[in-house]
């Protein structure tokens, strides 16, 4: 039996993420946010499911489209967003932008533009926390582009060698950053490729977020008993461009639109409206509620400040030749 509690908060979550998108690709067509933007629209059930199977304590390494994710962690709107801006009221201090969020109070340690590079990452976390007797669980989230990637292979294969407490996330959305995953890998069946390295594996529908969740529940107890990593591949989809800048020439627009039947903020709520445990008005004040806490990250956004010139340098090494 559904728990209508469990079942609205995470509708709410995936709302929270699909309207903060949303409005990050209003901003940047208006020239709020610069630099490269990657949306999650059509891929909230992975971070809103997920995220909510960890415990604070856990550590979390993301991709470049990481805004959900860091939502879902506890990161402030008003955080994300005056980072999205650049401004030093942002979790990153304004320096990491869209592609780098970052908090190291809320262990959310990116955000990495690097294909594949919160991996080996992730290891280190893991193998720390085994060495000190920490029951922590270290989840790293990264696309099936990531699979194909020399750190894909060497992390699961430490991993499974030291069995560190490590859970691997597959979002996989089919494209990577624009090629099909049939085009690139000679073996599309991704579970196999962490099971090769004896991590057990599970492939869920990441258009559900009941089944994100579930999955990830079960993954995690295993890996917190010391049963050693997991891998889950969430069967999802971008209904956005890769980035703002992409002509997304690879797919066709009845593709997109045929994925967009199984919307899974829609989907969901028509679950919950036929099991009597959402009605219009619910809805409309969720959306009310979720507007206003938007809105509120914007304007504190835009009051924000820019780093001083003179700060610029700051954290920032040389090496001097002696």
């Amino acid at each position: 039996m559904l728990d209508r509690a469990l079942a609205l908060k995470l509708l709410g979550d995936m709302l929270r993420v699909r309207r903060f998108e949303e409005k990050c690709a209003e901003l940047y067509s208006a020239g709020k946010i610069r630099g490269f933007l990657h949306l999650y629209i059509g891929e909230e059930a992975v971070a809103a499911g997920a995220m909510r199977a960890l415990e604070p304590d856990d550590a979390i390494l993301a991709t470049y489209r990481e805004h959900g994710h860091a939502l879902m962690r506890g990161i402030p709107a008003g955080a994300v967003m005056a980072e999205m801006y650049g401004k030093v009221e942002g979790c990153s201090r304004g320096r990491g932008g869209s592609m780098h969020i970052f908090d190291a109070r809320a262990r959310f340690y990116g955000g990495s533009a690097i294909v594949g590079g919160g991996l080996p990452l992730a290891i280190g976390f893991a193998l720390a926390d085994k060495l000190m007797g920490r029951p922590r669980v270290t989840a790293c989230f990264f696309g099936e582009g990531a699979v194909a990637e020399g750190e894909f292979h060497e992390s699961l294969n430490l991993a499974s060698l030291w069995k560190v407490p490590a859970l691997f996330l597959c979002e996989n959305n089919l494209y990577a950053m624009g090629t099909a995953l049939q085009r690139s890998e000679a073996n599309t069946d991704l579970c196999e490729k962490a099971r090769s390295y004896k991590v057990a594996a599970r492939s869920v529908d990441g258009m559900d977020v009941l089944a994100a969740l579930d999955a990830t529940e079960q993954a995690v107890a295993e890996v917190r008993a010391g049963g050693g990593p997991q891998f889950i591949e969430f069967r999802t989809y971008r209904f956005r461009a890769h980035s703002m800048f992409d002509p997304e020439l690879y797919r066709s627009k009845a593709e997109v639109e045929q994925w967009k039947k199984r919307c899974p903020i829609a989907t969901f709520v028509e679950r919950l409206q036929s099991e009597g445990m959402l009605d219009d008005a619910r809805l409309a004040a969720m959306e009310t509620e979720v507007g206003d806490e938007i809105a509120a990250a914007v304007a504190f956004a835009e009051a924000g400040s820019w780093e001083p010139v003179e700060q610029l340098t700051r954290d920032v090494y040389t090496a001097r030749a002696s």
